[in-house]
């Protein structure tokens, strides 16, 4: 018996000799590669997040970018070092894209979702800070995440909106531009004189030192209504100015009519009523 488990014991360590001749170059070379890859994948994420700083991509997408590079580049060395020293890969990868495109279909709308945070954060259509206008929904853009961007309502409501949606659908941005527009319709009374209530709006916009001259303001008879003469008005302001100068110069035009006897007509019905002797 203790012959047979010496013999035994050679029998084993011969062919783990012959085993380790035979596979000590593909080993050796997998060790080389597995070193140099992962090296190379170091510097190719150092250079890669050195490039998207000068590019000025966003700081929340940077580290995004590279980890996902990186994680990629070191599961491709990790395939060819496995296949390098003899382990058979190709029904391990079919298992792999088989979960793979399980997951992705579960995730469909979750991964359309990551996508277009990134297309937001690469191309920025809006940033933090903005106003804007998209899928229904107007607010102030708080932040702007993978998966979702995040608004704040004037009355300080928070809107989650997926960025799916948000990256392909329609957008109003009211705060890209640094100038906007305000536009007023102001209505008089037939019997009132057009040509005083024009003065009297060009002065109320006079006096309002954020209202540009450049372009010059604009006012005009706009259409002859129902009951009313109206003005067709539009200045230029800065776009933070925009809220103050239209509440103020509303009330301002106001105030005005009523001190020079400019009536404001509203929607009115007339009744006749007639005698009849029966």
């Amino acid at each position: 018996m203790e012959n047979f488990n010496t013999d035994q014991v050679s029998q084993y360590l011969s062919k783990f000799y012959d085993m380790a001749i035979e596979f000590a170059p593909s080993l050796v070379l997998a060790i080389i590669v597995l070193f140099v890859g992962l090296r190379l994948t170091k510097t190719i994420s150092k250079t890669l997040s050195k490039l998207m700083e000068k590019r000025n991509v966003d700081a929340s997408l940077r580290p995004f970018f590279v980890s996902l590079v990186s994680i990629t580049l070191k599961a491709i060395i990790a395939i060819i070092v496995l296949g390098m020293i003899g382990i058979e890969m190709t029904s391990f990868i079919a298992i792999l894209g088989a979960a793979s495109l399980a997951v992705g279909m579960a995730l469909s709308g979750t991964l359309q979702n990551f996508a277009g945070g990134v297309m937001i954060l690469l191309f920025k259509p809006f940033k933090v800070g903005d106003y804007i206008e998209a899928q229904g929904y107007s607010g102030t853009v708080k932040e702007i995440q993978i998966f979702n961007t995040l608004l704040t309502t004037p009355d300080n409501k928070r809107i989650i909106i997926p960025n799916g949606g948000l990256s392909t659908g329609s957008m109003v941005n009211y705060s890209s531009e640094p100038h906007r527009r305000v536009d007023f319709s102001f209505g008089i009374g037939y019997d009132d004189d057009i040509d005083k209530a024009r003065s009297i709006i060009k002065e109320v916009i006079k006096s309002d030192k954020r209202i540009f001259t450049d372009p010059e303001p604009f006012v005009a008879v706009k259409e002859l209504a129902d009951s009313s003469v109206n003005f067709a008005v539009r200045v230029w302001v800065e776009a933070a100015d925009y809220w103050a100068v239209y509440f103020l110069m509303t009330e301002m035009v106001k105030k005005e009519f009523d001190k020079n006897g400019i009536s404001i007509p509203y929607p009115q019905t007339d009744v006749h009523l007639h005698k009849t002797d029966n």
